[in-house]
């Protein structure tokens, strides 16, 4: 017997994610996400100043009218430098009012400079793009479970989705619970993250599928089997997920505030995917088994009968 008996405790786990997923969905109706101006458009600034400044020393100025999240970048070979004087700024669409205060305000704290471009742009993600994505995350996901129910059985192909979609839920909620900006890197990040997820799933799944050739027999302890094969790949599981956080935190503290929501969206979808391998895709696996035998075993008297 194991310790913790990971399987008989399906309904704890699956109440953990339903507290973080319900308030999400709550928010999603509600208030919605905070979308950033690769959604929405925006004015793109680009100014040169007489001195070099810092992408801090910008940001810090657009903060006083909630601008901070806007994209900040220096322009030309000075795009990885610490300071340069030529910098673009893409943020919401700004009022006329709201665009020369802007203006002064850096004019006042970073010093003169001569404005190259103005102008304002629409969504570099349009609707077309938007379901572009979603239909290419869909064939994913069908081909996923294709290859799941032809590699192992339908039953893994459906919980391997159920856990990506828990999966992806949850990213959603928290970047709505938040109102975190999302912008393109977002969606990239959620591909990341289905990438990731699948992989360590299928690697409890097969051991499962060897361990029910090897050691089970018909009437035996399906949740025991199931926690031996947990067990059995927990160290990897948790060597791997390690590994991919400590970078992720690395690119989220040092990367700067360019990649920090992308980072971000990692962290939890990463720390999501495996908790979902471990606590969530397998005991869906065993309800479902569960489920089906006992259709099969209440359809076994209708059919002798009818013999």
């Amino acid at each position: 017997m194991h310790k913790f008996d990971i399987v008989k405790h399906t309904k704890i786990w699956f109440l953990i994610s339903l507290c973080v997923i319900l308030p999400g969905i709550f928010s999603m109706c509600t208030q919605g996400f905070n979308l950033g101006i690769d959604f929405t458009g925006g004015t793109i600034i680009e100014l040169r100043f007489q001195k070099e400044v810092t992408l801090a020393d910008v940001r810090n100025v657009l903060r006083e009218y909630g601008l901070d999240n806007s994209t900040i970048q220096f322009s030309g070979d000075a795009a990885n430098a610490e300071a340069a004087p030529t910098v673009m700024v893409r943020s919401v669409d700004l009022e006329e009012d709201e665009r020369k205060a802007v203006m002064a305000s850096l004019k006042k704290d970073l010093g003169d400079y001569d404005v190259l471009r103005e102008e304002k742009v629409g969504a570099t993600m349009g609707s077309e793009l938007i379901m572009n994505a979603l239909w290419a995350l869909a064939l994913s996901w069908l081909m996923i479970v294709l290859y799941v129910s032809y590699r192992f059985e339908f039953k893994f192909g459906i919980s391997s989705i159920l856990a990506l979609v828990h999966d992806i839920l949850i990213v959603l909620s928290v970047f709505s619970l938040t109102q975190r900006p999302i912008d393109s890197s977002f969606v990239a990040a959620l591909l990341t993250i289905v990438g990731y997820s699948i992989n360590d799933t299928i690697v409890i799944f097969d051991r499962i599928r060897e361990n029910l050739k090897l050691h089970f027999r018909r009437g035996g302890d399906i949740n025991e089997l199931v926690n031996t094969s947990i067990y059995q790949t927990l160290t990897r599981s948790i060597y791997t997920v390690c590994t991919v956080l400590f970078t992720t935190f690395a690119l989220y503290w040092f990367g700067g505030d360019t990649t920090k929501d992308f980072s971000f969206a990692l962290l939890v979808g990463f720390f999501a995917g495996c908790y979902s391998s471990i606590f969530i895709a397998s005991p869906i696996w065993v309800v479902l088994r569960n489920f089906s035998e006992k259709r099969r075993r209440a359809n076994r008297p209708v059919l002798e009968k009818e013999n």
